[in-house]
């Protein structure tokens, strides 16, 4: 759960030891040793308050010989506190935000659609910037058949129909898990697989 998460990282940073262990970390990479001499308090301590950090996805770490390295993970350090605030004004903005999301989907959809294929359903070219290439993608295997397994010449010509570069765009089925391939036999995945345009930033 989100709130677990939340909890857990704010449990992790309830300790002045922990945040000044955090502030040393953002200058970069530093050793067990280090960081108890530059903190004043004992190497097991380090390794004490290390273990809440990294639990909480805020550290990570690396062994060298006998020598540990503690790292920040900045990805999840940015995410969780973006999390606590939208865990807060979930509920408040949940139907406006959600209401305009799909808005601005259902604007830049239609305009992909209108912008790289022909009136007679061609692919006019592969687009260049992720977004808007799985909005082409996803629209065209939402032609395919669930359940059906497809030859790989069967998936060639199908491509075909809509653009010339068939292997180009097989590999993009695969690569964005629309469907998988065994012994050259292709099938559709489920849908919860896909790599959804609409949850890209």
């Amino acid at each position: 759960m989100q709130l677990d998460k939340v909890v857990s990282y704010h449990k992790a940073l309830a300790d002045p030891t922990r945040i000044k262990l955090l502030i040393l970390l953002a200058e970069g990479e530093l050793s067990g040793q280090d960081l108890a001499e530059k903190i004043g308090v004992t190497p097991a301590t380090i390794t004490h308050h290390a273990a809440k950090l990294r639990e909480a996805s805020l550290i990570q770490e690396r062994r060298d010989k006998n020598t540990i390295y503690f790292s920040l993970n900045d990805y999840f350090i940015k995410h969780s506190a973006a999390a606590t605030e939208k865990l807060i004004y979930h509920r408040v903005r949940q139907e406006e935000d959600l209401e305009h999301m799909q808005d601005n989907n259902l604007k830049m959809k239609t305009s992909v659609l209108n912008n790289f294929f022909t009136k007679d359903g061609k692919l006019k070219s592969i687009p260049a910037q992720l977004k808007k290439k799985l909005i082409v993608l996803t629209h065209m295997v939402s032609q395919l058949e669930v359940g059906r397994k497809y030859s790989e010449k069967e998936i060639n010509e199908f491509i075909k129909g809509y653009h010339e570069d068939f292997a180009t765009i097989r590999r993009e089925f695969i690569m964005h898990h629309f469907m998988f391939r065994d012994n050259g036999v292709y099938e559709l995945n489920p849908q919860e697989m896909w790599v959804r345009w609409e949850d890209l930033s």
